[in-house]
C-alpha cells in the first residue's frame, strides 16, 4: 500500500473506494507484488536446477492458486482438498508435493490416485505405505533435523518436539523399512519452520539433509520447505534471499557432484510470496473512551483474522480515511464476544467512528484461518490487478451458514 498525494492506494486503487465498493471487512490482495515476490526468489536461485511449490495454505483462493500456476510455480498442498483445488485450477499433478500431517491411510491412498508426488512424514504410515504399494509409487521422505530456525516456538516445525517428519536418528529405522519392502525414495523434505532469520542455522540444517540423502541411492530432488521472513514492522529484519541463494546454491551444486547425479532443490514458500500483498479492511464502528483506554471497536474480530490472538502476531494498522491525522494511541478490537484485540496502545491517526482501518501483512493466514464464530459471515475477497479491483470471493449470507444443517423433529419430552 503506497501512500500517493495524500490518499492510501492498494495497487493504484484507492483504499477508502475499494472499502466503499466491496464494503467493509474486506481482503484485498496485490497481485503484482505476488509476483515480485516470486521473482525475488527467482533471482536469489538463478543458475541453479530450482523448483517453487505455492504452499497453498496459506491462502487457497482458486483465482491466487491460478495466478500462480500461470507465473510458474508448483503447489505444497497438505490434504486432499487441497490437492484437489490445485487440479481444478489446471495445475500437473507432477508439479504438486502433498505432505499431510496425521492423516488417514485411507485419504493417502485417495491421494495416491491422483497421481500427485506423496511425502511421508511419520514410520507407522511409512510401513502401510510399503506395504500397500512397494516399489509401484515412488516417495518423498520428511525428516526432522532437530533444529529450531524460527523466530518462535509455534512456528518452528523442526525442533525436537515438533510432531513434523521423522527424527534424524531414526534413520536407521527407515532404511529397514525401505528395503525391506523394496521402496522407491525420489525425495528428502525438511522444513524448519517460519521467519528465519539466522541463515547459518538453516544452513546447517542443509547439511543434516546432505548428509541423510547419501543413505538414498535414487533420489531426484531434494525439498528445503520455506519459512523465509517477511516484514511486519518499519525496518524489521527479513531473511536475506541473496546471501541465502549464494551460499545454499553453491553447497547444493557440491553435494550434487558428491551424490554423482544433478538433483533439483525445492522450496515451499508460502507467507514469503502472498503475505505482504495482502490487506485486511475493517471500518470503525465506535471509538469507546475508558478510565485507561481508548478502544476502537471495528466491524471484525478474530472469526476473520486470528493472528494476533493465536499467533501474537504483529500487523501494522493505517487510518486510510486519515492519512494526515494526528496519531494517537489506541487499542483495536473486534465484535466477537471474547477478548479479541488486535493490537494494544498502537499509534494511529485520529480515529473516527466510520473510518476505514487497513491491517497489513494479510495475505497469509487470513481469509484461509477465518470462520463463522458468533454466526458472523466471512468477509469477501479482492484481487487487485493493472489497477483494477476484481471480486474473486463473494462476501457470505445466512444462506452459507445454514446451507448444510439439516433440521431434525425431535420430540420435546416434558
Amino acid at each position: 500500500m503506497e501512500l500517493v498525494d495524500g490518499v492510501y492506494k492498494i495497487g493504484g486503487v484507492k483504499a477508502v473506494d475499494l472499502a466503499a465498493q466491496f464494503g467493509t471487512p474486506l481482503y484485498v490482495y496485490d497481485l503484482e507484488k505476488m509476483k515480485n515476490q516470486y521473482e525475488k526468489l527467482e533471482r536469489a536461485f538463478q543458475g541453479t536446477k530450482v523448483s517453487f511449490k505455492y504452499a497453498c495454505k496459506a491462502l487457497t483462493n482458486l483465482n491466487i492458486l491460478k495466478y500462480f500456476k500461470d507465473l510458474g510455480t508448483g503447489l505444497d498442498t497438505v490434504s486432499i482438498g487441497e490437492v484437489q483445488l490445485g487440479l481444478q485450477v489446471g495445475f500437473d499433478p507432477k508439479d504438486i508435493i502433498y505432505t499431510p500431517n496425521s492423516v488417514s491411510m485411507s485419504e493417502i491412498k485417495e491421494v495416491v490416485d491422483l497421481g500427485v508426488h506423496i511425502n511421508i512424514d511419520n514410520i507407522s504410515i511409512l510401513e502401510q505405505f510399503g506395504h500397500e504399494y512397494a516399489d509401484s509409487v515412488p516417495v518423498c521422505i520428511r525428516i526432522n533435523p532437530h533444529i529450531m530456525a524460527g523466530e518462535h516456538s509455534h512456528i518452528s516445525t523442526g525442533h525436537i518436539d515438533s510432531k513434523f517428519g521423522i527424527s534424524i536418528h531414526q534413520m536407521r529405522h527407515v532404511e529397514r523399512v525401505i528395503q525391506t519392502n523394496n521402496m522407491k525414495v525420489i525425495g528428502l523434505h525438511m522444513h524448519t519452520g517460519s521467519d528465519i532469520l539466522d541463515i547459518e542455522v538453516f544452513l546447517r540444517a542443509a547439511e543434516i539433509l546432505f548428509e541423510t540423502a547419501a543413505m538414498f541411492k535414487g533420489l531426484e530432488y531434494l525439498d528445503f520447505g520455506s519459512g523465509f521472513k517477511v516484514g511486519y514492522k518499519e525496518d524489521d529484519v527479513t531473511t536475506d534471499l541473496q546471501e541465502l541463494g549464494q551460499r545454499l546454491s553453491k553447497r547444493f551444486s557440491e553435494f550434487c557432484k558428491e551424490y554423482g547425479k544433478e538433483l533439483e532443490l525445492w522450496f515451499e514458500p508460502g507467507k514469503f510470496l502472498v503475505s505482504e500483498a495482502g490487506y485486511f479492511l475493517s471500518s470503525v464502528n465506535v471509538v469507546k473512551q475508558t478510565t485507561a483506554t481508548v478502544f476502537a471497536g471495528v466491524d471484525s474480530g478474530f472469526n476473520h483474522l486470528i493472528r494476533p490472538m493465536f499467533y501474537d502476531a504483529y500487523h501494522h494498522i493505517v487510518n486510510v480515511s486519515n492519512p494526515k491525522g494526528t496519531p494517537r494511541i489506541y487499542t483495536v478490537v473486534g465484535y466477537i464476544c471474547e477478548s479479541d484485540t488486535f493490537a494494544w496502545d498502537r499509534k494511529i491517526g485520529e480515529i473516527k467512528e466510520g473510518d476505514v482501518l487497513v491491517f497489513h501483512n494479510a495475505g497469509a493466514y487470513g481469509f484461509s484461518m477465518s470462520s463463522n464464530y458468533n454466526s458472523r459471515f466471512r468477509p469477501a475477497e479482492v484481487a487487485v490487478h493493472d489497477n483494477e479491483a476484481h471480486l474473486i470471493r463473494k462476501r457470505e449470507s445466512l444462506d452459507d451458514l445454514t446451507k448444510n444443517l439439516v433440521m431434525a423433529e425431535f420430540e420435546v419430552l416434558t
